[in-house]
């Protein structure tokens, strides 16, 4: 099995080009194999697998594999991987805008040209941010879950609930460098409230412009980075009258730009991606 290892912003993925014929037989063996070729000590080692198919309705599907072996609907660094690596093995010709079918629906990519050279950044259209708790999904709330009590083993946290195509829960906090992260993520993870269960993001807000970051990511623990999560706390935050609405969040793999449209609702994710090596197992 060949395979690329990416990562955007630390986020890192195992990715497989299921595009030819023998796509089908990798795409079952990548699912089947994905918690042993994510184990950092006895395989590749990964945040999760980006299967690279065909679509059914456009030319490039992303399907994800968590490191637990469960599938995820989309990841936003994963996206940005994704479009990267077909971009930089000359798929996309005169590097076009793509239209990616994920889990979670069709994504826009545009990428970020200098000239005409490609600067490795890409700028996702992730959709609009679903408030509705039943979509989430969630049984907390009615219309919208805001700054709502959950309560946990020993304390009491206020979440607010956004899917962004996967269920976040957002949690504000004083500081994020110290904070419990794995002691809370877990049981929000697993609460009874998320079916589905749920990521969980860390929010410390800096200004109106700017967020300090951290995620424990469901299915994969804490990561260095989650774009998903970055729009669900940059809506977040707007909803809870903390930030702007065009804002840079600070995760622990690097930066990314995040803007809750106003004029269509939509949540614009700009980030890069890079190759770190490529192999075959």
């Amino acid at each position: 099995m060949n395979f690329t290892k990416m990562h955007g912003i630390g986020n890192d993925f195992i990715l497989i080009n299921c595009l030819d014929s023998n796509g089908e037989s990798l795409r079952s063996e990548a699912r089947d194999r994905a918690i042993e070729l994510c184990d950092r000590k006895f395989g590749i080692g990964a945040d999760g697998i980006i299967l690279i198919l065909p679509g059914s309705s456009t030319e490039f599907r992303m399907q994800m594999f968590n490191p637990d072996g469960s599938e995820a609907e989309m990841c936003g660094n994963g996206i940005r991987c994704f479009a990267n690596y077909l971009y930089e093995n000359d798929l996309v010709p005169d590097f076009s805008n793509l239209n990616i079918e994920t889990g979670a629906g069709t994504l826009i990519v545009k990428p970020e040209l200098d000239g005409a050279k490609f600067t490795g950044r890409v700028t996702v259209d992730m959709g609009p941010p679903i408030l509705d708790p039943k979509l989430i999904p969630t049984t907390l709330g009615t219309a919208s879950v805001i700054n709502e009590p959950l309560e946990l083993l020993d304390r009491t946290v206020s979440v607010t609930a956004i899917s962004m195509g996967n269920p976040h829960a957002v949690v504000f906090v004083e500081t994020v460098e110290n904070y419990p992260v794995q002691l809370i993520g877990q049981q929000v993870e697993n609460h009874g409230s998320f079916p589905n269960r749920t990521n969980t993001e860390f929010i410390e807000v800096l200004s109106r412009r700017e967020m300090n970051f951290r995620v424990w990511e469901r299915g994969a623990g804490e990561t260095l980075a989650c774009g998903t999560g970055a729009c669900a706390s940059v809506v977040a935050s707007s909803l809870n009258g903390l930030t702007d609405r065009d804002v840079t969040v600070h995760l622990r793999g690097g930066d990314l730009q995040i803007r809750w449209s106003e004029s269509d609702n939509h949540v614009y994710m700009t980030g890069a991606a890079e190759t770190v090596y490529t192999g075959a197992i």
